[in-house]
């Protein structure tokens, strides 16, 4: 009935605490919470998250070895018998069934029992097959994948022998021969390591084991995705990076600074240094020659550089 303050629902009853729009409440909320974040600062944003991939990319750079893409064949007698001759990582020889013997046959038998490779009798299709229909002349070896290293682990094989490093890096060089010439004269002048490109460049092909007389297997090759930025990592490391270059400002025999941690660049015989690479160097070295000869190889100019560097490291002048 109307009046009645006992009826259930007539009296509105209040909460404990304060509404929404009262008191402390309200002066809390009008406090300032100070100045916006910046994009990167918070945590949902994507500059935010792009910082964070770039920091761990920059922190966790793996090192990876790689191998060539897959084993290469070496086809015809002579050159079976040159590869085993030259001591060259074979996994096995290959003869044709009914194939004719002769001297250079014999000597591919002979050579792979005192080697301990595996000598294997196939037919003729298969040999053709497994060659790419190369002419074999019934007789092929097989070299396994390449092993290359990682361009930073050749500071470390400098480190563990306690010495200054000294690093060769190939600019654009195409022919595996003169890889392999500068393979072996890195071995023989003391240096730690080649580099060299992973794409439009020369790899460790049988003719590069071939040139490098054994050498590529004494001394390691590293792969690089790109030259520039690896070069620019050695600097960071606290190498001086010097490029070969037939207008550099400092000649050859002037250079003091072949005693200290060293990278040296040598380009292609027809093109040099490209242009990157060339700004990347921290000096730019001459080969002084006497007659009107307009440039060297790659394999030549890294064996001079390579022996005149030596030469100041042991003192001699």
């Amino acid at each position: 009935m109307a009046g009645n303050s006992q009826r259930k629902g007539a009296i509105r009853k209040t909460s404990k605490k304060p509404s929404a729009g009262s008191g402390g409440r309200v002066k809390r909320g009008l406090e300032g919470r100070g100045p916006t974040p910046k994009a990167e600062d918070r945590p949902y944003h994507k500059a935010h998250k792009d910082r964070a991939r770039a920091e761990r990319a920059s922190q966790a750079r793996p090192r990876r070895r790689t191998t060539s893409s897959e084993a290469e064949w070496v086809a015809g007698r002579n050159s079976v018998v040159e590869v085993l001759r030259a001591g060259i990582p074979v996994t096995g020889v290959y003869v044709a069934e009914g194939a004719e013997r002769d001297g250079r046959l014999r000597e591919a038998f002979q050579l792979a029992a005192e080697s301990g490779i595996s000598l294997l009798e196939v037919t003729r299709g298969e040999l053709d097959r497994m060659t790419a229909g190369a002419v074999h002349q019934g007789l092929a070896a097989r070299l396994p994948s390449y092993d290359y290293a990682h361009a930073a682990d050749l500071l470390d094989r400098a480190a563990e022998l306690g010495e200054p490093p000294l690093i060769v890096a190939l600019d654009s060089v195409t022919d595996p021969r003169n890889l392999g010439a500068v393979v072996r004269s890195a071995a023989a002048f003391g240096a730690h390591g080649v580099v060299v490109p992973e794409r439009r460049a020369a790899g460790m092909t049988a003719a590069a084991w071939k040139t490098s007389a054994g050498a590529a297997a004494r001394i390691p090759v590293a792969q690089t995705v790109n030259l520039v930025r690896e070069l620019k990592s050695y600097q960071s490391a606290g190498c001086m990076v010097i490029g070969l270059d037939a207008a550099g400002t400092v000649a050859l025999p002037d250079l003091d600074l072949a005693d200290g941690p060293l990278v040296v660049v040598v380009g292609s015989e027809d093109k040099g240094l490209a242009r990157l690479v060339a700004e990347t160097c921290d000096l730019l070295v001459s080969i002084p020659m006497v007659n009107q000869v307009e440039s060297l190889n790659a394999g030549v100019a890294a064996s001079v550089a390579l022996y005149a560097i030596s030469q100041t490291r042991r003192g001699v002048t």
